[in-house]
């Protein structure tokens, strides 16, 4: 759809936060992050690259004290790697084209919804309400976004 790409001038402008968990693979506090009880309609995308990652449509409140979102937009941007650190098997979740470490997947998600939670830090995710959408080029995701009548 797009031209999503890492930069040096979008890690640069990247706050020390979103630095630290896209970068360095960091995970913020949990509870604390600006997007945890976002509940406009729009998309999330990469902090890093733009590519568009997740949409409010997915999004839920799974009590985990980070945003979950039931399924990726796109799957293509979205990289699953198997990730053995601190003692334990998960997956980590990376955004394919910014290659910005976006949190981790767990299979205890809503059943009815195909039963996967993705947990991502709210620093590695920009939102974008669904009137800012056409304009900053993400109008092919709309359909996505639709509230729920």
């Amino acid at each position: 759809m797009g031209n999503y790409q890492k930069s040096t001038q979008a890690i640069s402008a990247l706050s020390p936060e979103q630095y630290r968990v896209t970068q360095e693979n960091g995970t913020e506090h949990p509870g604390t992050g600006e997007l945890l009880h976002n509940t406009e309609v729009g998309i999330y995308v990469d902090v890093v690259s733009g590519e568009p990652l997740f949409a409010s449509s997915s999004k839920y409140e799974s009590g985990c004290g980070w945003p979950s979102f039931t399924k990726a937009i796109d799957p293509v941007n979205v990289n699953e790697i198997t990730d053995t650190s601190l003692g334990m098997m998960r997956t980590e979740v990376r955004s394919s084209h910014g290659d910005s470490h976006l949190g981790h997947v767990f299979p205890d998600g809503p059943a009815d919804q195909g039963g996967l939670r993705y947990c991502i830090n709210s620093a590695s995710l920009r939102f974008v309400p669904k009137d800012e959408m056409a304009k900053q080029g993400y109008e092919a995701y709309l359909d996505q976004v639709q509230e729920l009548s």
